[in-house]
């Protein structure tokens, strides 16, 4: 598909001309039809999901489902269960068998959304998913084979989740196959009077009113600002403006910016005292959600949240001190021998998880299964 030619956006809705937006629209067209991976990278609100939308509904797996997962509005133990599901009593709080959304994707597409927010235990298995379209469901050692197409997306760089240590290198290559980069409104500014039309369009006829009409003051403000949340926040900005508008035309004394700042009373706790964001309050949040929050079968509450919360700080000011432990042992008040060892302790889980998740072996009386 040469590059001087005109690529016509591969849905409906997906508006723009820009030349960055064509480069995506011929990549999309090319990666549709083949089942390669295919990796997202823009900031927030650039469209990314409904571009996977798009790669899906070119596909030939288009009849199949399309299933969505944000990886980083899930706690790793419940995106765990979302991603496999789990089988009645494997956890606290399971009290039925749930299917994942793997098998729901089965024959279609799933995109992971925000996938570098995983955590480096739930990368081990997203690998062994890639890499074997197969997995067993949380407390249960059944093995479920999967048919899907991968798609990610990520906010953040990859790249330098890998150098630093939180993302795996091996997960990373498997899923930048085909990279995709959307870039960001402030780079697009061409777009932004069709984007605007577009969505004036779809909430006119929403809230049933006319389309106001957009002066070339508004338009030039429009064009001008630097839309940190991108064409999501377009989107809202319009939404608003057809509101104060009310059935006349949007001037520039309704184009604000600006985002208000609230002072709103902290909400009460039960013994009516506030809930602030001081570390107490924090850390009694905590124990309360931690509490009532779904572990692995045979973990008690203070392995839990305890050691959970001990491997974070200490990982933390390792990554703030430069990986050097003198210094980190310092800061945490600890001797270095015990830092260490804990160290030591850690790599070893780590090590253990990946050989049980990535192991070409399997437990005696395992069988596989297809889904069908």
């Amino acid at each position: 598909m040469p590059k001087n030619e005109h690529v016509e956006p591969p849905l409906p809705e997906i508006i723009g001309t820009a030349t960055a937006m064509q480069d995506v629209y011929r990549l999309v067209r090319l990666a549709a039809p083949k089942q390669a991976n295919v990796l997202l990278i823009g900031e927030t609100g650039t469209g990314k999901e409904i571009i996977a939308k798009a790669i899906h509904k070119l596909s030939k797996r288009s009849d199949g489902p399309f299933i969505r997962v944000n990886c980083g509005a899930l706690h790793e133990n419940l995106l765990e269960s979302e991603l496999f599901g789990h089988i009645k009593g494997a956890f606290t709080g399971a009290v039925e068998n749930k299917t994942g959304r793997f098998e729901a994707a089965h024959g279609g597409t799933i995109f992971l959304d925000e996938i570098n927010s995983t955590s480096p235990k739930l990368q081990v298995k997203l690998l062994r998913v890639l890499q074997e379209r197969e997995f067993e469901r949380v407390g249960e050692s059944r093995t479920i084979r999967v048919d899907v197409r991968f798609i990610a997306a990520t906010n953040a760089s990859l790249e330098d989740l890998v150098a630093e240590g939180e993302f795996r290198e091996d997960l990373y290559y498997r899923l930048n196959v085909i990279p995709m980069i959307l870039p960001p409104l402030r780079e697009r500014r061409d777009d932004i009077p069709l984007l605007a039309q577009f969505f004036l369009k779809r909430y006119a006829e929403q809230h049933r009113c006319t389309v106001p009409e957009l002066t070339p003051a508004v338009l030039d403000g429009l064009k001008t600002h630097d839309w940190p949340g991108n064409v999501r926040e377009l989107e809202n900005a319009l939404e608003r403006l057809i509101v104060l508008a009310d059935g006349g035309p949007i001037t520039p004394e309704l184009l604000r910016f600006t985002r208000t700042r609230y002072v709103l009373r902290s909400a009460r706790s039960s013994n009516n005292a506030a809930m602030g964001n001081d570390v107490p309050s924090l850390i009694r949040a905590l124990v309360r959600a931690g509490m009532h929050a779904p572990r692995p079968e045979g973990i008690k509450l203070h392995k839990f949240l305890v050691d959970g919360l001990e491997r974070e700080l200490i990982e933390e000011v390792m990554r703030e001190s430069g990986r050097t432990q003198v210094t980190a042992a310092d800061r945490l008040g600890i001797n270095r021998n015990t830092l260490h060892k804990k160290l030591e302790l850690y790599k070893a889980e780590d090590s253990r998880d990946t050989t049980q998740t990535v192991s070409d072996s399997y437990p005696p009386g395992e069988k596989l299964v297809q889904v069908e």
